[in-house]
């Protein structure tokens, strides 16, 4: 397995800032600059949008910001969408710094994609972007129309911690007997909180914005005391059975060079064990957060597209 030769020459020149000796929030402000210097850039190919607009969600004290793409290609309202989390360990991420993900993922599904600013830590503790997703989740089902979506065909998705909201949502709904999302798609997601210390492997060879000492100081800056590690909210690995049977169809995007790579297969196949429908994609020479480098490569952008389709067929849009 060969990591892809273009995110290595990218990793290779990467550098993450001197975090030593700052407080949680110094440390948090700092990553964030560096991850949105990092992962925004200005794309020439970049999809053209038939709309994007701006709302505010009610969740939390003051609510939560959300962007809404409509693609060209969108069709009549109401028509299906995508409720997207953002990933960054819940400390890092906003919309800047996906909206070209976002823009290529509406483009691909050929159907609306509302992108979630949920809140962060170390500002705001567990269960804090878990309730803002639920809460989302739930105004969205009752306004959908306000918003063009048809609620019977919303897919969850989000990448690495952003994943981890889709996970959640979609057991919290089957728990609750909710409105389930009609489809998952989870890149590269975080289905545990407990431990990263096993898996060995490089910074500059996983990923963009992971290793050991990230992974933990995320979990500590959003996790309150050790026994939140394995709360199945942000462990939705350790859900019991029956938290599994009758959950929603769900795509899956796994990188090989990605500490997360075998929980995330782990979690498929836990899937698939109780009769849900799971497929599937392997990106052998990719790294944990490569969608959000889509200037590096042909190959991350069609990646993203070939993500989209999968869910614009699930939905019935393609």
């Amino acid at each position: 397995m060969t990591l892809d030769q273009t995110l290595r020459q990218f990793l290779d020149r990467f550098t993450m800032p001197d975090l030593k000796g700052l407080d949680w929030q110094t440390t948090a402000d700092r990553l964030r600059r560096q991850f949105y210097a990092a992962s925004h850039a200005i794309e020439k190919d970049a999809p053209e949008m038939a709309d994007i607009s701006h709302i505010t969600l009610p969740s939390g004290p003051g609510g939560v910001k959300a962007r809404v793409y409509t693609p060209l290609g969108a069709g009549i309202a109401p028509g299906p969408g995508i409720i997207f989390f953002h990933g960054g360990g819940f400390v890092i991420g906003d919309l800047d710094s996906y909206d070209m993900l976002c823009k290529r993922l509406a483009e691909g599904a050929r159907c609306r994609v509302v992108s979630i600013d949920y809140r962060l830590a170390p500002e705001h503790k567990f269960p804090a972007a878990h309730d803002d997703a639920l809460n989302v989740w739930r105004w969205v089902q009752e306004n959908a129309g306000s918003l063009g979506l048809d609620p019977e065909r919303l897919a969850v998705s989000g990448d690495s911690a952003g994943g981890n909201l889709s996970a959640y949502l979609s057991q919290e709904m089957n728990r609750t007997g909710g409105p389930a999302p009609a489809f998952q798609l989870l890149l590269y997601p975080l289905v545990q909180f407990a431990d990263i210390r096993t898996k060995k492997m490089p910074f500059n060879e996983s990923g963009f914005f992971i290793s050991a000492n990230l992974f933990e100081f995320f979990r500590d800056a959003y996790l309150t005391t050790p026994e939140d590690r394995m709360d199945i909210r942000v462990s939705p690995l350790f859900a019991q059975e029956d938290c599994f049977r009758g959950l929603p169809p769900a795509h899956f995007v796994l990188c090989g060079w990605d500490p997360l790579h075998d929980e995330g297969l782990a979690y498929a196949d836990k899937m698939a064990s109780f009769g849900v429908p799971v497929t599937v994609r392997e990106y052998p020479g990719m790294v944990h957060g490569f969608m959000n480098l889509t200037a590096l490569s042909d190959t991350i952008r069609l990646a993203i597209r070939d993500a989209g389709q999968v869910t614009g067929r699930a939905l019935g849009a393609l």
